[in-house]
């Protein structure tokens, strides 16, 4: 199945040091968290701040997409929730 991201935006979670956003199956909301390791790993020069974070998310958008398309399997899971970690990219 694939998810649609008609929704660009998207919020630092400063406590788990990561980014959210969200993915869509139709009418349900998937929500994803991409770990700050795996930005880095994308990004390695972006700064360690949430401005930072963000920015890099931006910048690899298409690919983070890609990946929660890759990793999401429709009703394999009872909570609807995503974390991306490096391993992943």
């Amino acid at each position: 199945m694939t998810l649609s991201f008609p929704n660009p935006s998207r919020s630092f979670d400063a406590t788990r040091n990561r980014v959210q956003f969200w993915g869509y199956d139709s009418a349900i909301e998937v929500s994803f968290f991409v770990e700050a390791d795996a930005l880095k790993k994308l990004c390695p020069d972006m700064r360690n701040a949430e401005a930072g974070f963000l920015k890099a998310f931006d910048s690899v958008r298409q690919r983070i997409h890609r990946v929660a398309n890759r990793v999401y399997t429709r009703g394999s899971k009872g909570s609807y929730a995503y974390i991306l970690a490096a391993a992943d990219f």
